[in-house]
């Protein structure tokens, strides 16, 4: 059973906005973020009207694609909804994968560095991330808090349990993912990173 409160999406129509001013800040169309992401026009155009919640992994295929990382993508979307210093636990933004189910709490206020992140992953969810979604960051650990959880770095997996902390190995970003392999019981883990 979820620990986390779930909520309506309150971050949808500000992620949406975030991806298409992040898009005309580059001068491109669609169609050249579809190139430069491997995510189809339809599909791009869908997430910019606020039409189709994006997954986690199309969100790091775009977030890569436009040379950022997805949780600076989010921190940006969060701060387009007003930001401060204090991130109050009411307050706190919340995003869902609509995919896999995979809850994602904001702990600090919009563009906090380093910025946490409180992650929940249902049993047997795997969400994967592109290399070039790590490439902006200095340093990223994951905490597992509860259940089980495998880091897949490149071809390397490492298995965490309650307690443990994973540093990734990010002076050669590799396509990453992280799963729950428990049929069970979800897995909540902390996540700390640092942007350059």
């Amino acid at each position: 059973m979820s620990t986390m409160m779930t909520e309506p999406d309150p971050l949808g129509a500000l992620l949406a906005a975030r991806i298409r001013r992040e898009r005309e800040a580059r001068g491109w169309s669609i169609a050249e973020l579809a190139e430069q992401s491997g995510v189809s026009r339809a599909m791009i155009s869908k997430v910019e009207r606020a039409e189709a919640s994006p997954t986690a992994s199309l969100l790091g295929r775009l977030s890569g694609a436009l040379g950022l990382t997805v949780s600076t993508l989010l921190a940006r979307a969060e701060a387009d909804g007003g930001a401060g210093r204090l991130a109050r636990a009411a307050e706190q933004q919340l995003w869902t994968d609509p995919e896999t189910g995979y809850l994602r709490r904001s702990l600090t206020p919009p563009g906090a560095d380093p910025e946490l992140v409180l992650v929940e992953l249902p049993p047997g969810a795997r969400v994967d991330y592109p290399a070039a979604s790590y490439a902006l960051l200095r340093g990223q650990c994951v905490w597992v808090l509860s259940g089980r959880l495998v880091v897949t770095e490149g071809e390397e997996d490492t298995a965490l349990g309650p307690g443990d902390c994973l540093a990734y190995d990010l002076s050669r970003p590799q396509d990453c993912a992280l799963s729950n392999p428990s049929g069970r019981q979800a897995c909540r883990y902390l996540v700390a990173l640092a942007r350059r």
